[in-house]
């Protein structure tokens, strides 16, 4: 969305400022009206002062094991406790997995979560769901993700979508349900904008930005008159749901496709090598960081996939049995590449002066069983599990929560995945309370009646 700010603001005698004039030739982008933006701020729903909030959201498709990862039980025995020791970190009293050595030097920076649980069916999907949209679906309603119910409270900043997904959206992981990961009921107007590509790779490109003189002209001008033939056959229907949603999608996909902005937001070769090389030259090591670059070019939530799939990969599953992966492909394969490039994402917002404004959650969907099994792995255990925080106003250096001794249930603070998906919404500013246009253009809560944000954290 077009933004032109300045300290001096302009009041019309019906209260609409200078600055809500200028975002209006946007607005019809996204869906949104005058008197829609204005009646969400009238019901609070937008914080100004929160406007320059972004969120990075990395999901740990898999979900590691508390145990071995940041809630360690040293004194527990050992087929709970596991194979790794705990360190200490820059924050004082609290300890992380050995595995994990970068990441303790900015234990200042984050705050931990260690009673998260939730007690619908121990698959990965159904986790997916609650914890990026703060609820389980049911009734063939489906929510949307908490970037989407962003993009349609608050619009795009710029050319760049409202929400990206990097580096696509989650593959099957066993259950065969939706994930979460677009904007449901929302419509598709709201669904952010998927990568599609491995940034990792040296012929890395975003197919949707190509540049305009790798279009032809003639080639521009026969799609306008398509599409002039197309508004002339619809324009009976023009007040339709379903043209209105077309011509939004047509001007937003249009409008990425011929930005330079856009363009160079997405271009990784900008950075220094050693910079890249900081992060590291894996999928998930250049996911982090072109989420940097799209926050900085004012993207609003970035939703990072640390892995697609629990398939034949080495991801956070850990089963101990093929086509899962073992502690031991955790240890040497993905806690290297995690530990790197979180621990530089930090670091790398810290340093620009971005990480106040940033919010960067660290989810899973649920944790792992505290008794090691007989293959050698642990397996789905939504009782007790782990989550990160960091930034967009959260105080680093906390715990929050408490597990048993075994790392089994919440002993102290129980956390559900409503009150993690309030709390994003606090970071931005937004006001939980407000409702969105649900089925049948119903009002639904963003988030349910009762629930609150995890307000230790800030």
């Amino acid at each position: 969305m077009l933004r032109i700010r300045g300290k001096a603001s302009v009041r019309t005698c019906d209260g609409v400022t200078r600055r809500d004039f200028l975002e209006v030739g946007a607005l019809g982008a996204i869906g949104l009206t005058l008197p829609q933006l204005m009646a969400l701020r009238a019901q609070g729903a937008v914080d100004n002062d929160k406007d320059d909030r972004s969120v990075i959201m990395i999901f740990n498709l898999g979900a590691p094991s508390q145990l071995d990862t940041w809630d360690m039980k040293p004194e527990a025995p050992a087929e709970i406790r596991g194979p790794f020791k705990p360190i200490s970190t820059n924050a004082d009293g609290i300890q992380i997995s050995e595995i994990f050595p970068r990441m303790a030097q900015h234990a200042d920076k984050f705050s931990l979560v260690r009673s998260c649980y939730h007690t619908a069916a121990a698959v990965h999907d159904t986790g997916h769901q609650m914890m990026q949209t703060g609820r389980l679906f049911t009734g063939g309603i489906n929510s949307p993700h908490a970037g989407c119910a962003l993009a349609y409270l608050r619009g795009r900043r710029t050319d760049l979508p409202a929400h990206v997904l990097l580096p696509e959206p989650m593959g099957r992981t066993g259950g065969n349900l939706p994930h979460g990961q677009d904007a449901g009921f929302l419509g598709k107007r709201y669904d952010p904008f998927a990568l599609m590509a491995d940034p990792s790779k040296p012929d890395f490109k975003v197919p949707d930005l190509l540049p305009p003189q790798e279009i032809a002209q003639v080639r521009l001008e026969r799609r306008r008159r398509l599409r002039a033939v197309v508004d002339e056959a619809v324009k009976n229907f023009e007040a339709s749901a379903s043209a209105k949603s077309l011509d939004a999608n047509f001007e937003s996909a249009f409008r990425l496709m011929t930005s330079k902005q856009a363009r160079e937001a997405f271009d990784l070769s900008k950075e220094p090598p050693k910079l890249r090389e900081r992060y590291g030259m894996t999928r998930f090591g250049q996911c982090c960081l072109l989420a940097r670059r799209l926050i900085e070019a004012g993207v609003r939530f970035v939703t990072v996939n640390t892995f697609l799939t629990v398939f034949n990969e080495i991801t956070w599953d850990i089963h101990g049995s093929k086509p899962f992966t073992s502690i031991e492909g955790m240890r040497d394969i993905v806690a290297p590449m995690y530990d790197q490039a979180y621990s530089a994402l930090l670091e790398d917002l810290s340093q620009r002066g971005m990480l106040e404004n940033t919010l960067v959650c660290n989810l899973a969907e649920f944790g792992r069983t505290p008794k090691v099994n007989p293959a050698g792995g642990r397996d789905h255990w939504p009782q007790c599990w782990t989550i990160k925080f960091a930034g967009g106003g959260i105080q680093g250096g906390r715990v929050v929560g408490k597990s048993d001794s075994i790392g089994a249930v919440p002993a102290e603070r129980p956390v559900e995945p409503a009150e993690v998906v309030a709390t994003i919404y606090r970071s931005l500013g937004l006001d939980i309370h407000t409702t969105l246009p649900g089925p049948q253009s119903r009002p639904f809560p963003l988030v349910d009646f009762g629930v609150h944000e995890i307000k230790e954290l800030f």
